[in-house]
């Protein structure tokens, strides 16, 4: 059966118009998935794809000389600085003198406190080391009585003579006193003092000039006495010899 003739004629009917427009319709474009390859999803989130065409940037022209000296020099800030931040640098200046000085008075006062403690320290450890030993025997309070006494008494024997004697006599026989009452004191006490006199080249060497000259003079004395003894025992020893004989004659 040929179509042709009937298209001529006329004789297509609206079933054969229904079918060609149905099959035009459902005739399927593309294929159809169940689901879709993982690798063909896309983020619901992304706002641009996520293929991405790489464009050939073209390079930047070569910077001129002024630009170059402009980027080089420093930039200058025109802002001035505000009245609240005048007042800060003022105030932490303020703060720092205020605890640099605070800070140097206080280790001024330290030192001083320091230095205090130390000759506190020194006049007792050397009051202490003056005094004798408890196996010396000696006793300071008697002692110094009877010494302040013996000077008391040379200053009364010599009150009628000079000023160089009555300066000299209580000296001298306080001297003798204490030498001869707290020896191990006054020893400790002229100890002390050549430690002292050691500090001074030239004091010390008059000490020693005047301490060899007593001790010749002490010495010397001490032989010239025993001489002297000697030549009076021998002269009673005569003088009793004579006076023997003459008592057997006149018997």
């Amino acid at each position: 059966m040929s179509f042709r003739p009937m298209l001529q004629r006329g004789a297509v009917g609206p079933l054969a118009a229904a079918l060609v427009a149905g099959s035009v319709a459902l005739y399927p474009r593309q294929t159809a998935f169940a689901e879709a390859p993982r690798d063909s999803r896309k983020p619901i989130y992304d706002d641009f794809p996520t293929e991405t065409v790489e464009l050939v940037k073209p390079a930047p022209p070569a910077p001129s000389a002024a630009a170059v000296a402009a980027a080089a020099a420093p930039a200058s800030t025109s802002t001035s600085p505000t009245p609240t931040d005048i007042l800060t640098a003022q105030v932490r200046q303020a703060r720092l003198f205020l605890y640099s000085h605070s800070l140097a008075v206080e280790n001024r006062f330290n030192e001083l406190l320091s230095r205090a403690f130390h000759i506190e320290n020194a006049f007792t450890n050397t009051v202490a080391s003056l005094a004798p030993s408890p196996e010396s025997g000696e006793r300071l309070v008697p002692g110094s009585v009877y010494v302040a006494v013996a000077a008391m008494a040379g200053s009364i024997v010599s009150r009628h003579r000079g000023i160089v004697l009555r300066t000299a006599s209580p000296l001298a026989l306080g001297t003798i006193a204490a030498w001869t009452i707290l020896p191990v004191t006054m020893r400790n006490v002229s100890d002390l003092i050549w430690e002292y006199e050691k500090k001074v080249p030239a004091v010390a060497e008059q000490h020693l000039l005047i301490r060899n000259k007593a001790e010749y003079i002490y010495y010397t004395g001490m032989a010239h006495s025993g001489m002297a003894r000697s030549m009076m025992e021998d002269k009673i020893s005569m003088a009793r010899q004579k006076l023997e004989d003459l008592v057997r004659k006149g018997l």
